[in-house]
């Protein structure tokens, strides 16, 4: 037990002593040996796999013999120079001289020769390897026959081959032995390895699985031939016997043995066994789990099972068979690449194959199929053919480019296999001329199947019709009440009101039309492949929809007596017919479906059942209900969850429509009644719409934004109850209960007790309980310091005491009682002799000081009588104590001792324990501990002890007394951490209310004490828990940072390094402090340079970090295991750290998927190489890791080509290769990379459940205790069903860097906890969303894995899991008492990638089938908890964008045509409010309330509502709306280009520390369009309104309507500038300005990329236009149009024409712009022709235009009065027009290209693909013809055009900004604004931006 507890936490009273990572120690091992780390001391990656046994072998021989290690050293510098001469490689010259001057000081002469020396030597090293252990772990083995093997081959160097023959023998006997070892791969289990005897292989539960495989009795066995034509491969298991029959790759069958085996083995720990057949339950348990999936596909498709067993066979046989079947679909699933994210299809393969496997089996005769006799050949038979059609599809993709609808993705090709046809159409074997594979180079396109994704906005409608249908008419029918006579609610009982409110019936009808014709035309290019069932349903419900939309209206219109409008044209065509109740009969009729609805809704378990039943008769009868899928069926809830979740939306639908009614429309009644009564105004402008009647404009332009208000502010509202049920729901989960350290030392004594409830196994005593825990505890304090969140002080504070002891009292840590024995010291030197019974009373009136006082004064009776070896000096102290007890029993204390010098002896035994904790290292030490002794003796008995002088006077006869100490014990840890305890008791003065002093560690310290009283599922035995993986997929991020990118200095002369220490000091202090380095010794701490590394790459987003936080889960689960076993009371031998380690290792597996890290490993880039080395440092530090990559090879086939082949690869500790599967093809090159990277490794894990981990997450010791309690959820019934998805929260880590790395760490955290947490429970809409979730893994592998990969459409992969799970009747949940660590981006532009990203992946998700089958098979309101969580959250952003453009547009065309000021100046209108309030709700949005009031319920319920409440007010001052106003554009922007032209795409944000300055051009370029030309528009909106109302309309009304405008220009338009650091700075303004204005004019646009060319840039940012549809470019084009009304309204307002509206004003406009453009093209034209041969003609030229064009403005100033006024309003008008036909010109390409060049295309191609075709004489055709139109249009006067407007725009934003930055305050603000956070924490900011170093020196 002491040796483990030593193990699980460093003893707590170590000195500072160096305590370096693992990592470090790795980095260090990896240099040759001998001093601190030199740049040639690292073995170059060229020649390390040839050079590194040698080296290894000199450091395992060197104790025993330094002799033989140099002459292995010797050898491996020979060999290194025979490898390369001539030092090419890198790194090698570097490596020769430091191995030269190495060899130089370790040759010395020995006597006798090498030869006989390094032979003796051999024959003992050999002799003593054959009595090593059997027990020896396997790696322990290898490693030993691996010194051997190198140490042979040195030895035949030395002796030149002439080798003695014992050594000989030796060396065979070696050589036979470790065969097995040389050739022997494994990954965590050495099976069917001889005589193996890891403790792994000796668990009972891995016996067993192996076992049960092994068993091949009873089946048909090949052929000697076929064993032969296979090599020599014997059938040892029922992998093998499967491999044979079927031709699976030989390490698909080792990988997927493991698999099988852990999987048997893990669920074995919690199945009962049966007498004899230990695993039947075992079996049937993992059987039903595998194939669920298969027989719900068999059922839906009415086939038969090929996996049924006869009732009639044994059980031994059944187990077989259903082995047989786990195994055969293992290896299908383990070889499938690509083919795994088509679930069905493999059902579809796993089907014919197991009916192939029967058929062998029934006629026992092994007969593999036809065509699958060699190895390989299942992936070439079966795989290949799909993988090829995936890649023809992903070729017609175009990357992405091309329409959804032109090409098959994932789920197209998986869902053919829904469909019974699939049977006859594809066949089995595959019938390769089926219409679903390619034949040739054929690439016609392919029918869709069951859905299509079209890019249009109407999939917002089509997907949530109900809830659009239930908004509109709601809208309708408070209208047509608010209408009313009297419009109150109450007035509905009237007749007439009521049967008007009726008419909503014909809305429905109508929506419902619409909705029905979209489901039309939206699957039509899907009918190819649709059966004729659902073909035939759409068409009659278009039928059904049509007859709704005819009898509706004419029953309303018959019922009405005396109808009007419509209503009287349509009574006259059915002859006036009269019937007031036929309108009700047909909406009772219309009504029927949603009876039946509302009536299953609240029966969702039948509802459930039919859904789910596959009977024909419930199929027919759910047929026009819902189309048949088999996907989406029996989603219900149970009815709890239900009532929950209705509950929320009915008392938020209530509150919105009441607001709605009595906010929104019904003040807006009386004035449009008015309006619509008066006639039409006094018109300013040549009217547009001459017919319009009763002032119909005006109505539509003041409902308009009210309209769009009404249909986005639900999301608002969405936003406060969510805030609220997630604050309620989170304080009865006891969130936050503890949040500050006083909560904490308050509740510390129950958290044992609380910790052997929900963490530990059931204890039998409260002292084990305690124990239990503080091992725990101290585990977790001592990661704290070893991740240097805490000092060494802090840390003896923290810790409990480690190992048990005899003391009378509990032993609760230090920080407890701290200041408690001082107190008690100074009561009683101030007591008087008397007051005893008052002294101890106060003592007792804290009873932690009693204790406190009671386990000083015993531990230092224990502490003496250990230190004194001497009998005499032992009674003396026995004496002392004596008097002692005596005294305190005879209550005689105070009269006995002299109470005022009992600090004399406090002061003295502080100084002993000091002494004592000190470790002396030499005589002198020694002896000042004896003499610190003697002193407290002397001082304890002369001046404490009132007759102490008789003790000591009686043994003063002896010499020198107190000299003979046990000086061993001091360097115990049992004895330290006594002396550090009591030394701390002692000498702590404060209440260590402060400890630690490091927020993060605080953090983490209350959320772990806070977890353990939440509700937690019990953790069972480590033995007996769920197994899981981790997996992370990487790509191409920092692994561990080196030491050049460390001191590396940007622009301001800022290293990462010094930026580093500075953002953390105190945890920069407590690293020098662990590594015992001297803060001001520079040259020790540069001598340190791998542990700064490790310290800083701690600090960022590295996979260092994620790596050894995810490592932290095997570390508790050993440690955890250790407690298991001493609470069992086993008796293991000493074998508990093996067995833990075994179990450890069938529990928990990580694997990295390192995409790239094939090409690193080959790759002669510095930077590259660098990430190989650091990925296998990582391996050989943690054991447990596992690395699997994509290798790509090229191989010579037998024709003499060269083919490129691709394996999955996994590798583990030095680059030992374990599993190489090859692969169909290149799978990351279809589909998104990051889902792809996954699915290739998924099959390398293993357990019953996967954690899915980003790159930039992190974990933690403590949370890592609380995993078994986590995965015990997977075992509990969550509402209908047990979880699929167990969703975790997380800490955003990176939140102390910036204002912005706050205000986005605050927006994440309220998401992952509040927002999760209603999402989970009540609303049950909880997804997948890219975070630390956890995957019930057998429920995911067989329905198509954790994510999905369709290019485009799925690129926000990670929710679609969720999706899928949630269509497949899994269940998500949410669970608090457990967090991880993440990273988000820190930066402006950062931030802004990643909210693009997010939108792109909003709108694609917009569009998808997942998103449209759960708003169709979801409930009404869990539909719409879907849609407000999902893409309605960014629909309403845009929406609540677009209402500030109608509100605009509206007053522009109010102001512009003089109707407003016909309205303000009409004396009868008293009440103008109800106008100026439309945009009251929406300005909301534009102050980010949405994302603020979640953010301040979780900050105020984890760290209390007066510190939210400061938080909030914090964010304001450092303007959080701004940043939240700005990142509503980005939304917009990306969400709506998304969904009309496509162009979604994967953004790398970067994951750097330092805040960089970003150059005016970069900022440019990435906001022109997203912010700044939007902003601009507005601004010119909002200045024309001012200027064409000033003269009736007052200033502060218009400052009340727009100042929330106002507001969102400003923030579009500077906020990059605001958030920018350094912006304001003069010289880098300079350097801004100059760097824009050569970027603007550099002219050349091909083959620039758009940071060096405006021209380049501008062209790149049409290229979604190049892909667009023709709808999408008609709406831009019908958009632009709003241009024209500037230039269309103005004209008539200009002086000039004085009040003529006739037309002919505006043509002669169109005139006045020809002419202007026409002389922009002539000096174009001229510039062209001119300008390089013929400048004096160029520039007279230019001058015959401006002197024209000055002749016009004098002749319109003199001759048509021609106001200066004038020139300033055509500006405004032309500016708009400008842009305009840059807009259009823009779109007459594309436009151009559909409609004519794509059609003649199609004409003129041979293979009649059109632009589908990739052939040469496509590819000329499509380049000339593109040339013809760049010399036939004017595209390069538009070009310049843009670049005069470019110019302006940037001019305009540059302005303020240079403005700015002529007040030196105005920058010192900026920096004081956007680092506030940092200056709490004591950075120094000014310094950093300034470029100063440490010392304070500038480096520019």
């Amino acid at each position: 037990m002491a040796a483990m507890a030593a193990e699980a936490s460093t003893s707590a009273g170590a000195l500072p002593r160096r305590r370096r990572d693992a990592l470090a120690l790795t980095l260090a091992s990896r240099r040759l040996p001998g001093g601190e780390a030199d740049v040639g001391e690292r073995v170059p990656g060229a020649v390390a796999p040839e050079v590194m046994p040698f080296v290894r072998a000199a450091d395992e021989v060197e104790p025993l013999n330094p002799r033989v290690a140099f002459l292995c050293r010797r050898y491996a510098f020979k060999k290194v120079q025979r490898m390369d001469p001539s030092s090419t490689q890198r790194g090698v010259r570097q490596f020769k001289t430091y191995m030269s001057i190495k060899l130089d000081q370790d040759d010395i002469q020995v006597l006798g020769n090498d030869a006989n020396e390094i032979q003796e030597f051999y024959k003992k090293y050999c002799a003593s390897m054959s009595q090593i252990s059997e027990k020896r772990n396997f790696e322990e083995m290898a490693r030993y026959y691996q010194v051997a093997s190198s140490l042979y081959e040195v030895l035949r160097d030395v002796t030149n081959n002439k080798v003695d023959p014992q050594v000989i023998r030796f060396a065979e006997m070696i050589e036979e032995k470790g065969h097995h070892f040389k050739n022997y791969k494994y990954n965590i289990i050495p099976i069917n390895f001889p005589g193996s005897s890891e403790a792994i292989v000796e668990l009972p539960e891995i016996r067993g699985a192996i076992d049960a495989i092994s068993v091949i009795d009873g089946l048909p066995m090949p052929h000697m031939s076929s064993l032969h034509r296979q090599g020599d491969k014997s059938i040892r298991d029922l992998l093998d016997w499967l491999s044979l029959a079927f031709g699976f790759q030989k390490s698909n069958v080792e990988n997927q043995r493991e698999n099988m085996v852990l999987l048997l083995a893990n669920i074995s720990t919690r199945t009962a066994a049966q007498e004899g057949q230990p695993l039947v339950g075992t079996v049937n348990e993992l059987w039903k789990k595998i194939f669920g999936n298969y027989k719900s596909w068999c059922r839906y498709l009415h086939v038969s099972y090929n996996i049924m067993i006869s009732h009639d066979v044994t059980e031994h046989k059944k187990q077989q068979l259903k082995l047989l079947h786990i195994g055969l679909y293992l290896l299908i699933w383990g070889e499938a690449s690509n083919v795994r994210f088509m679930p069905e299809c493999l059902c579809y393969i796993f089907h014919h194959m197991a009916k192939q496997l029967h058929d062998m089996l029934d006629e026992n005769y092994f007969r593999p199929p036809p065509g699958f006799e060699e190895e390989g050949s299942f992936l070439k038979k079966v795989i290949e053919p799909i993988f090829k059609v995936l890649q023809k599809e992903a070729q017609k993709s175009r990357g992405g480019t091309a329409g959804h609808s032109a090409w098959r993705n994932y789920d197209d090709l998986n869902e053919l296999f829904w469909s019974e046809s699939c049977f006859t159409k594809l066949k089995w074997p595959w019938d390769l001329t089926s219409n679903f594979f390619y034949q040739g180079r054929g690439t016609a396109r392919k029918s869709k199947t069951n859905f299509v994704e079209v890019r249009t906005f109407l999939h917002i409608f089509r997907s949530f019709d109900r809830m659009w249908m239930f908004f509109i008419l709601a809208f309708q029918a408070m209208l047509i009440v608010s209408w009313s006579s009297s419009g109150s609610l109450s007035v509905i009982t009237d007749g007439s009101v009521f049967r008007n409110v009726l008419s909503i019936f014909i809305t429905a009808a109508l929506l419902n039309f619409i909705k029905v014709t979209l489901d039309i035309l939206f699957t039509v290019q899907a009918w190819g492949s649709m059966e004729w069932t659902k073909i035939i349903r759409y068409l009659l419900k278009f039928i059904v929809a049509i007859a709704w939309v005819i009898i509706l209206p004419v029953t309303y219109s018959s019922s009405i007596k005396y109808p009007s409008g419509a209503g009287k044209i349509l009574n006259s065509l059915i002859g006036n017919w009269y019937n007031q109740s036929i309108y009700n009969v047909a909406i009772v009729i219309y009504m029927i479906p949603n009876i039946l609805a509302a009536l299953f809704f609240l029966l969702p378990q039948l509802q459930n059942f039919m859904e789910r039943s596959n009977s024909r008769v419930f199929v027919l009868l759910m047929w026009w209900i819902q189309p048949r899928l088999y996907v989406g069926r029996g989603m219900h809830e149970d009815i709890l969850s239900i009532v929950k979740y209705v509950f929320f939306w009915a008392v938020l639908l209530i509150s919105k429509l009441a607001f709605s009614f009595y906010v929104e429309i019904s003040p807006l009644i009386d004035p449009t009644k008015f309006i619509l009564d008066q006639r039409v105004g006094n018109y300013e402008w040549h009217q547009i719409f001459p017919f319009l009647p009763r002032n119909l404009g005006v109505v539509i332009t003041i409902w308009a934004p009210i309209v769009l208000v009404y249909f986005m502010d639900i999301q608002i509202w969405y936003a406060i109850f969510s805030t609220a049920f997630g604050g309620v729901s989170g304080a009865l989960s006891h969130v936050g209960e503890i949040r500050t350290l006083g909560m904490f030392r308050a509740r510390f004594k129950s958290m044992p007790e609380a910790f052997s409830k929900c963490i530990a196994a059931k204890q039998r005593e409260q002292a084990l309980k305690q124990r239990s825990f503080f091992c725990v505890w101290n585990s977790f304090i001592n990661s704290l310091r070893e991740e240097d969140f805490i000092s060494d002080r802090e840390k003896d504070i923290l810790m409990a005491p480690s190992f048990s002891s005899n003391l009378s009292v509990i032993q609760w840590p230090p920080f407890l009682l701290a200041s408690k024995v001082p107190a008690a010291l100074h009561m009683a030197m101030n007591s008087k002799e008397g007051d005893e019974h008052e002294l101890i009373e106060k003592v007792k009136l804290d009873r932690d000081r009693y204790n406190a006082v009671i386990e000083c004064y015993e531990s230092l009776m224990i502490i003496l009588n250990s230190l004194l070896l001497d009998s005499n000096d032992r009674n003396i102290v026995n004496e002392i104590d004596r008097k002692v007890t005596h005294s305190m029993t005879n209550k005689t204390f105070l009269e006995d001792f002299e109470m005022t010098e009992i600090g004399k002896v406090s002061a003295t035994l502080a100084r002993l324990l000091q002494l004592l904790k000190s470790e002396p290292i030499n005589g002198a030490e020694e002896r000042k501990i004896v003499n610190a002794l003697q002193d407290f003796m002397e001082i304890t008995t002369r001046d404490f002890m009132k007759d102490g002088q008789s003790i000591l006077k009686d043994e003063n006869e002896r010499k020198q007394s107190f000299t003979n100490l046990n000086m061993d014990m001091i360097k115990d840890d049992f004895w330290r951490e006594k002396f550090v305890r009591l030394h701390l008791l002692l000498t702590m003065k404060d209440s260590a209310m402060d400890v630690p002093t490091n927020l993060d560690a605080r953090r983490r310290i209350t959320f772990f004490a806070n977890s353990l009283f939440m509700k937690m599922p019990r953790a069972p035995r480590v033995h007996d828990m769920i197994s899981f993986s981790v997996l992370t997929p990487y790509y191409n991020e920092e692994v561990l940072y080196s030491s050049y990118e460390l001191n590396r200095k940007n622009e301001d002369g800022i290293s990462i390094l010094f930026y580093l220490q500075k953002i953390y000091p105190d945890e920069w202090n407590n690293f020098l402090e662990r590594i015992g380095v001297d803060p001001d010794d520079e040259a020790a701490v540069k001598g340190r340079m791998d542990d700064i590394r490790l310290w800083a790459s701690y600090r960022g987003q590295t996979l260092a970090r994620t790596v050894r936080g995810m490592m932290y889960c095997r570390r508790a689960l050993e440690l955890q295991c250790y407690e298991d076993m001493i609470n069992d009371e086993a008796d293991l031998g000493r074998e508990e750290g093996a067995r833990s380690k075994a179990i450890a290792d069938i529990k928990f597996t990580y694997v990295v998927s390192c995409q790239l890290y094939g090409v690193h490993k080959a790759s002669k880039d510095s930077r590259e190489k660098g990430l190989y080395e650091n990925i296998l440092n990582l391996m050989l530090t943690y054991p447990a890791l596992r690395i699997a990559y994509i290798d790509e090879k090229e191989v010579q086939l037998p024709n003499g080509k060269i083919e490129k082949q691709y394996y999955s690869v996994l590798v583990k500790g030095d680059d030992e290769e374990i599993y190489r599967i090859k692969l169909p093809g290149k799978p990351t090159d279809i589909g998104e990379g990051k889902p792809n990277n996954q699915n290739h490794a998924i099959i390398f894990t293993r357990g019953e459940a996967l954690q899915a981990i980003d790159m930039n997450q992190d974990n933690y010791l403590e949370e890592a205790f609380k995993m078994r309690n986590l995965l015990e959820e997977f075992l509990i019934t969550h509402g209908k069903s047990k979880p699929t998805i167990l969703g975790v929260r997380e800490h955003i880590f990176t939140g102390s860097v910036s204002s912005l790395a706050w205000f986005m760490s605050n927006q994440e955290t309220s998401f992952v906890t509040i927002g999760q947490r209603v999402l989970a429970n009540p609303l049950k809409v909880r997804f997948h969303y890219g975070h630390p979730d956890v995957f019930d893994r057998l429920f995911h592998l067989t329905r198509g894995g954790i994510s999905k990969a369709s290019k485009v459409i799925n690129l926000s992969e990670d929710i679609f899991a969720g999706f899928n799970s949630t269509l497949r009747q899994g269940n998500v949940t949410h669970h608090e008492y457990i967090q991880l660590g993440k990273g988000r981006d820190v930066g402006m532009n950062q931030i802004s990638n990643f909210e693009a990203k997010v939108a792109n992946g909003n709108g694609e998700q917009t569009l998808c089938r997942d998103i449209y089958r759960l708003g169709q098979r979801f409930d009404f309101y869990r539909m719409l908890s879907l849609y407000f969580t999902t893409v309605g959250f960014y629909f309403n952003s845009m929406v609540a964008v677009l209402t500030v453009y109608v509100f605009l547009y509206g007053r522009l065309y109010l102001v512009l045509s003089g109707l407003e000021k016909s309205i303000l100046q009409d004396p009868n209108i008293q009440n103008i409010k109800p106008f100026e309030n439309v945009l009251a709700t929406q300005s909301v949005f534009q102050l980010g309330m949405l994302l603020v009031l979640p953010m301040i319920m979780e900050v105020g319920l984890e760290k209390g509502f007066g510190r939210a409440l400061a938080e909030f007010v914090i964010m304001q001052l450092q303007l959080a709306p701004v940043f939240f106003t700005f990142h509503l554009g980005t939304k917009t922007h990306y969400y709506g280009r998304a969904i009309l032209h496509g162009g979604a795409k994967y953004r790398g944000t970067g994951r750097g520390f330092v805040v960089r300055h970003a150059k005016y051009a970069e900022n440019y370029r990435m906001y022109s369009r997203s912010h700044f030309v939007k902003a601009l528009e507005l601004l010119i909106l909002l200045v024309v309104y001012l200027a064409y109302g000033s003269s009736y309309r007052s200033s502060s009304l218009y400052l009340y309507v727009t100042v929330s405008i106002w507001f969102l220009v400003f923030c579009w338009l500077f906020a990059p500038f605001i958030f920018n650091p350094s912006c304001f700075e003069w010289h880098k303004t300079v350097d801004d300005w100059m760097d824009w204005w050569k970027w603007m004019g550099n002219r050349g646009g091909i083959g620039l990329a758009p940071e060096q060319s405006w021209e380049a840039w501008w062209m790149s940012e049409h290229d979604h236009l190049k892909n667009a549809t023709i709808r999408s470019l008609l709406l831009e084009f019908i958009l632009s149009l709003r241009f024209l009304i500037y230039q269309y309204g103005i004209v008539y307002h200009l002086h000039i024409v004085h009040g003529n509206k006739s037309f002919l004003v505006y043509a002669l406009s169109w005139f006045v712009i020809a002419v202007a453009l026409v002389s922009l093209k002539v000096v174009s034209m001229g510039r062209e022709k001119f300008v390089t041969r013929f400048q004096l003609v160029f520039r007279i030229l230019k001058g015959i235009v401006f002197l024209v064009l000055i002749g016009l403005l004098v002749l319109l100033f003199v001759g048509f009065d021609l106001a200066i006024a004038d020139v300033g309003a055509s500006i405004l008008a032309f500016i708009p027009t400008g842009w305009f036909i840059l807009l259009i010109a823009q779109l007459c390409g594309p436009l151009f290209r559909r409609l004519i060049i794509e059609p003649l295309h199609t004409l003129c191609c041979s293979f009649g693909t059109g632009a589908a075709c990739r052939g040469p004489c496509c590819a000329k055709f499509r380049q000339r013809t593109g040339a013809t139109l760049r010399k036939m249009g004017p595209w390069d006067s538009i070009q310049e055009m843009a670049r005069m407007y470019e110019y302006t725009m940037g001019f305009l934003i540059f302005v303020p900004i240079a403005v700015l930055s002529w007040f030196p305050f105005v920058s010192e603000f900026q920096t004081r604004l956007l680092f506030n956070q940092a200056f709490s924490r004591g950075l120094q900011i000014s310094r950093i931006l300034a470029g100063q170093n440490g010392s304070g020196t500038k480096h520019d």
